[in-house]
C-alpha cells in the first residue's frame, strides 16, 4: 500500500513556481502494475523520485506498508568510477541481500559480457539501463518503481524482461513510467493520470490511456 497525505512539490522555473504535485490525497491498490500516464514535464519522474524518498516533498507524506525500489532508469544512480559489478555488489550490501547471487542475477539478466567489469561512465545509455533494470529485478521487493528502461535491447531482450518483471509481479506491485502506449499494454493492468499536479486512478488501464491522449491529443 503506498498513500499520499496532502502531498504537493514545485520548483522555480525562470523566475515563476511551477507547481508539478498539488496537494495530492490518494491511496494507491496494492497488487497492481501501475501505468503512470502525463505530458512531459507533468512531474511523473518528480514524483517516483518522491516515493522512493530520493526527493522531499514540500509539503504532506508517502506513507508504505512495505518496502519501495529506487526509480530504476535513472542513470545517475550508479557511481561512474565503480564497474557494474562494484555497483551491485555495493547495492547488494545496502539492501543486505546476499551478495553472490544478486552477482550472479545480474550478470547473467544484463547481458553486458566483459563490460559488466568496466566503470559504468563508459557504458551506453542501453547497457546502463539493462543493468538498472536487472538490479532492480534481482531484489524482491514490495512496490517497483520503473522509469522507461522496459524496452532496451531487441526483441528477445524485452521479452525477457517482460517474462521477469510478470514473475515479479506475481508477489508484488508497481508504478511504471513509459511514453510507450506498447510497453504501457505490456507491462500494466491499470493506471494512474498525472495532470496539472493532479492524480487520477483508473481501474481499467484503457480508460486511463484514453484519458491520457485525451488531455495530450
Amino acid at each position: 500500500m503506498i498513500r499520499f497525505e496532502n502531498l504537493s512539490k514545485s520548483f522555480w522555473v525562470r523566475g515563476r513556481q511551477k507547481v508539478v504535485i498539488d496537494h495530492l490525497d490518494l491511496t494507491l491498490p496494492t497488487g497492481r502494475s501501475l501505468a503512470l500516464l502525463g505530458r512531459n514535464g507533468a512531474g511523473k519522474s518528480t514524483l517516483l523520485s518522491i516515493i522512493a524518498g530520493a526527493l522531499p516533498a514540500d509539503t504532506g507524506r508517502v506513507i508504505s506498508d512495505g518496502t519501495i525500489s529506487w526509480p530504476v532508469g535513472l542513470g545517475g544512480s550508479f557511481h561512474p568510477q565503480m564497474t557494474g559489478a562494484q555497483n551491485v555488489r555495493f547495492v547488494a550490501r545496502v539492501y543486505g541481500v546476499d551478495t553472490e547471487s544478486l552477482l550472479h542475477f545480474v550478470k547473467t539478466f544484463a547481458e553486458l559480457g566483459p563490460q559488466f567489469y568496466n566503470p559504468v561512465k563508459t557504458y551506453s545509455a542501453g547497457m546502463k539501463a539493462r543493468l538498472g533494470f536487472g538490479l532492480s529485478m534481482g531484489i524482491k521487493f514490495d512496490t517497483y518503481l520503473i522509469d522507461e528502461t522496459t524496452a532496451v535491447g531487441d526483441a528477445r531482450f524485452n521479452r525477457k524482461s517482460r517474462a521477469v518483471f510478470h514473475e515479479r509481479m506475481r508477489g508484488a506491485s508497481s508504478i511504471v513510467v513509459s511514453h510507450q502506449m506498447n510497453t504501457v499494454r505490456a507491462f500494466c493492468d491499470s493506471g494512474i493520470v498525472l495532470n496539472r499536479g493532479k492524480l487520477e486512478y483508473f481501474d481499467d488501464l484503457e480508460a486511463a490511456i484514453d484519458r491520457h491522449l485525451k488531455l495530450n491529443g
